[in-house]
């Protein structure tokens, strides 16, 4: 079992910058790819970015590269999310997923979901 718990988000103006992270525990993560998946309300589950916890491999949604950062921190078993030059269309609950294995795209390959944190972009 992988516990993920997400810390961050909030309310910021169109432009700024937020960062999200999470946490993890449970076990250990070689093997896995850690995500951040949005959902805004009346849409579906989207992938926003991904990180292969070995490898150090990044993906990346096209609506988000050159905005979005994604990092680990082996020492301290986090994943990261840094957000700059957010819009009013990122608002969403954002959450930190895991699975065993390569990178995948879809939500449902997913075996285990932090909670979730809301980001608000206002304009």
């Amino acid at each position: 079992q992988v516990q993920l718990v997400e810390s961050g988000g909030g309310l910021v103006q169109a432009g700024g910058s937020l960062s999200l992270s999470c946490a993890a525990s449970g076990r250990t993560l070689g093997g896995y790819t850690m995500g951040w998946f949005r959902q805004a309300p009346g849409k579906g589950r989207e992938v926003v970015a991904a990180i292969g916890w070995g490898s150090g491999s990044t993906y990346y949604a096209d609506f988000v590269k050159g905005r979005f950062t994604i990092t680990r921190d082996n020492a301290k078993n986090t994943v990261n999310l840094q957000m700059n030059s957010l819009k009013p269309e990122d608002t969403a609950v954002y959450r930190c997923a895991a699975r065993r294995g390569t990178y995948a795209s879809t939500w449902a390959l997913y075996d285990y979901w932090g909670q979730g944190t809301q980001v608000t972009v206002s304009s």
